[in-house]
């Protein structure tokens, strides 16, 4: 049987304005700021005007380390939302915007897939509400007024080899990584090294994402450390004087944007910091207001457990005051076979031995989640070619683990195949049974947390980190930072910090290969074994098969 693509599901369906949308949450039509017929933006006066309501349960979807073979954990999150509104439910959907470097690259699209999407799928993972391009400007902006500083005399004493703000842009491009700039003269400044991240890793970004409101995010932007001097002190945003400009850029990317489900469900997108060189989650801004608005609200958060539920839950939480009712695990049976040692090529013959040689990884992540204190679910995404014994090998797995596990054919029948793992999470979110807290407390040395989430969640012996680094972290407590999350940036693809190291593995360490401060977002970055905050394009990116066809259609995103 030939299935349609997600592009041409996408295509065919029938959307309802956006104003229809906003209705449903009883958003007006003046309330909505259009960006076309099918998206909009939320005013702030209206998201000022229903902080006295209560909130509705908020419902968290992570999953198991990725694997090639794919878990989806957005199509979930989304077939989810659909199904909690077809057995009449008021649900809302919020996940998080598309960067272009992965769309290009090697993910493609982040919109969901088969018969549970977020529409308009192209404009999506293209240029949506230009929210990408207006931090990638912000960034580029203070970017351009440090070394402006500099060039006109350096009044603040910025050791120029000392500049810790780096350039943003949001593509993959190896090729920015490390350059050097102001070559060729008097007249360009002061040659320097610096480089580039992708705009997803941007420290604007994670500040989008964390901030309730334009003034929180002015203050947080002014915090921001971009250089230090020779007496090792640093040098804020605010202190170059870029923290106002910067704000007036990002006055409307701080509003959240509407759009709907192919089941004309409402779903709210925005903000998209990567999961493994940053927080992972949509807007605190998107969340808290959807909760005001629905009685359910179901979210993702990146990459596997490990670190996006892990991050949401000791970095978003924390930082926002919420508390998930309910984590759904995605896990589907092609990747137990991955973990369980079968090749890709060779995933559609029935295995179930290989498939319970892989649930240790499912496992773990179900005891790491249960560890704050919240009730796990897991979520079996079907595939057409798993067999019911499969299935059933996994089901009894999560059984053994003191949880429940689900098959969701969302993909393949939309809300009707996601009805049964709707019911089951609303009955658990309105049981009220969840004690969440995070795994570290706030007044814990950086040290210890980052020993914390290597030996609690990676299960690792232990987090190395070299003389050097554990001194720099003493002088931001000394400095009065000690009581900031820590955010680890580590490959999604392994509990470890070896990529091709799957399953539950154990006797391993994490080297900690360097710190940064984001003393605006709030956090801690520590960079663990060969991560990148600028990432490559593959060999054979997905931008080779991204064009338009004869209708002037956009061919290739997936």
């Amino acid at each position: 049987m030939a299935y349609k693509t997600d592009i041409q599901i996408a295509r065919e369906a029938t959307k309802l304005p956006i104003q229809e949308i906003g209705a449903k949450l009883g958003i007006s039509s003046d309330d909505l700021l259009p960006y076309g017929h099918d998206k909009a933006k939320v005013s702030q006066e209206f998201i000022n005007s229903v902080q006295d309501r209560e909130d509705g349960k908020l419902i968290l979807v992570t999953a198991i380390n990725p694997t090639p073979a794919g878990e989806g954990k957005t199509t979930t999150t989304v077939g989810l939302g659909d199904g909690l509104n077809r057995i009449g439910k008021n649900a809302c959907v919020c996940i998080r915007e598309a960067s272009l470097g992965p769309n290009f690259g090697m993910k493609g699209g982040a919109a969901g897939g088969g018969y549970a999407q977020v529409i308009p799928m192209e404009e999506m993972n293209l240029h949506f509400t230009g929210d990408f391009h207006a931090i990638t400007s912000a960034h580029s902006l203070l970017s351009a007024m440090i070394d402006n500083h500099i060039y006109w005399g350096n009044s603040l004493e910025i050791d120029t080899r000392r500049v810790v703000w780096r350039r943003v842009v949001d593509m993959n491009d190896r090729a920015l990584r490390q350059i050097t700039a102001s070559l060729g003269g008097v007249s360009n400044g002061f040659p320097r090294e610096t480089g580039f991240d992708i705009t997803v890793a941007s420290e604007v970004m994670a500040i989008l994402c964390l901030s309730n409101d334009l003034q929180d995010l002015q203050k947080r932007l002014g915090d921001m450390i971009v250089a230090y001097r020779r007496d090792r002190t640093p040098v804020f945003a605010r202190d170059i004087k870029a923290d106002g400009a910067m704000t007036v850029l990002l006055k409307d990317a701080m509003q959240p944007n509407i759009v709907q489900t192919l089941e004309n469900n409402p779903a709210f997108v925005h903000g998209g910091p990567f999961a493994n060189i940053a927080h992972g989650c949509n807007s605190v801004i998107a969340t808290t207001t959807a909760l005001k608005l629905a009685d359910y609200v179901v979210t993702e958060a990146g990459f596997g457990a490990d670190l996006g539920a892990e991050k949401f839950m000791n970095i978003k939480c924390r930082k926002a005051g919420l508390a998930p009712s309910v984590v759904v695990c995605v896990a589907t049976v092609r990747a137990m076979k991955m973990n369980g040692g079968v090749a890709k090529a060779d995933l559609g013959p029935e295995n179930v031995a290989a498939v319970q040689a892989g649930c240790p990884n499912l496992g773990r992540h179900i005891e790491n989640l249960k560890s704050f204190g919240v009730p796990v679910v897991v979520a079996i995404n079907h595939f057409v070619t798993d067999t019911d014994a499969e299935v059933q090998a996994i089901k009894d797995f999560v059984s053994e683990q003191g949880a429940e596990a689900i098959l969701s054919r969302h993909w393949e029948l939309g809300s009707e195949g996601s009805a049964d793992l709707a019911k089951r999470v609303a009955e658990i979110a309105d049981a009220d049974v969840a004690n969440f807290a995070p795994i570290y407390p706030d007044e814990m040395s950086l040290a210890d947390k980052i020993q914390t989430v290597c030996k609690r969640i990676y299960r690792a012996d232990e987090a190395l980190m070299d003389q050097k680094i554990r001194d720099q972290l003493k002088q931001w407590e000394d400095q009065g930072y000690g009581h900031l999350p820590v955010c680890m940036a580590k490959t999604q693809y392994s509990f470890s910090t070896d990529p091709t190291l799957r399953g539950a593995p154990t006797g391993h360490s994490v080297p900690v290969r360097e710190v940064r401060l984001s003393a605006g977002a709030g956090f801690v970055v520590a960079v663990c074994g060969e991560i990148m905050t600028m990432p490559g394009l593959p060999r054979v990116p997905s931008a080779e098969n991204i064009m338009l066809n004869d209708k002037g259609e956009v061919e290739g995103l997936f």
